[in-house]
């Protein structure tokens, strides 16, 4: 009997024992759903830090000197840096010294690095190539533009509206027309011009803008002018728009006075060094230089 209450006291001391140093369980929260993957991912702002190696570019460009190169070496800290292509074409990477760099594609840069790397000095690299900055392509802006200048070419590719919009962006007195000049292709003798209607590029309009290319001359003249005295809403000189007829030229001097005829109309020209008064009705042609006046009404 006193073996039977030893045991069952000892089984009591045990059992208090084992609660006093075991922790109170913690009421576990509900479980979390798995966040939705969302159907875009907004992207970050320039200059955001980014854990992942740098993203090749178009594996068609070719190196040029003063670019500046992304170069990630997987698991390779000393060789993972931006490399500035000197104006030798080359770079100078740990280990395996001057590689050349211009005049390869980013893909075959890549190569190039990754059959040095692995000869000597590791076994199966993984090489990323990227360019950081494209400094070795240019284009230039004159003409009628607030900060004629030459724009480098810092993306892959630009459009003459950004160039222009780099430029200053045209002045109130440059012409609606753009021209580019591009050098000539191998097997061409002339240079290829392409002209540019700047409202349509203005206004977005699809298929219009212009692609540029380094070397190209990008050139926004200074407007013509014509004037228009007589019986209209705004008189003066108006910046000449090329196919222009007497009626466009009436819409954009604000149209007729109260006592203003369309029908009683010249145009003073000059012709061989003089001046001559021509007739004219809404769909003759006007010229640059041109001063249309319009007339009153008899009654």
């Amino acid at each position: 009997m006193r073996f039977n209450v030893f045991a069952t006291g000892s089984t009591v001391v045990l059992l208090a024992a084992t609660l006093v140093a075991q922790p109170q369980q913690q009421t576990q929260p509900p479980q979390q759903k798995a966040p939705v993957k969302p159907d875009f991912v907004i992207p970050k702002p320039d200059g955001a830090a980014s854990a992942q190696p740098p993203a090749a570019s178009s594996d068609t460009y070719v190196i040029g000197p003063a670019d500046t190169l992304a170069i990630t070496v997987v698991d390779e800290v000393d060789l993972t840096r931006k490399y500035l292509v000197e104006t030798d074409g080359s770079i100078t990477m740990p280990y395996i010294g001057r590689v050349r760099a211009a005049g390869l594609t980013i893909e075959d840069l890549r190569k190039r690095i990754t059959e040095a790397l692995q000869k000597d000095w590791i076994k199966n690299p993984q090489v990323l190539v990227g360019v950081e900055q494209y400094k070795a392509r240019s284009v230039l802006v004159t003409g009628a533009v607030r900060a004629p200048q030459r724009v480098t070419l810092t993306g892959l590719t630009m459009s003459l509206l950004e160039a222009l919009t780099l430029a200053g962006s045209p002045t109130s007195s440059a012409a609606n027309e753009v021209t580019v000049v591009r050098a000539p292709k191998p097997g061409q003798k002339e240079p290829e011009t392409i002209t540019v209607d700047r409202r349509d590029l203005e206004v977005g309009r699809a298929g219009r803008d212009v692609v540029l290319e380094d070397g190209d001359i990008i050139n926004v003249p200074e407007a013509k002018k014509f004037y228009v005295s007589g019986a209209v809403k705004n008189t003066g000189a108006l910046v000449y728009e090329s196919g222009m007829t007497v009626a466009r030229a009436l819409v954009l001097a604000g149209g007729l006075t109260d006592r203003g005829s369309d029908r009683r109309v010249t145009i003073k020209r000059e012709v061989g060094g003089k001046v001559q008064e021509i007739s004219a009705k809404l769909s003759d042609r006007v010229l640059p230089n041109d001063e249309i006046v319009f007339g009153q009404r008899l009654f």
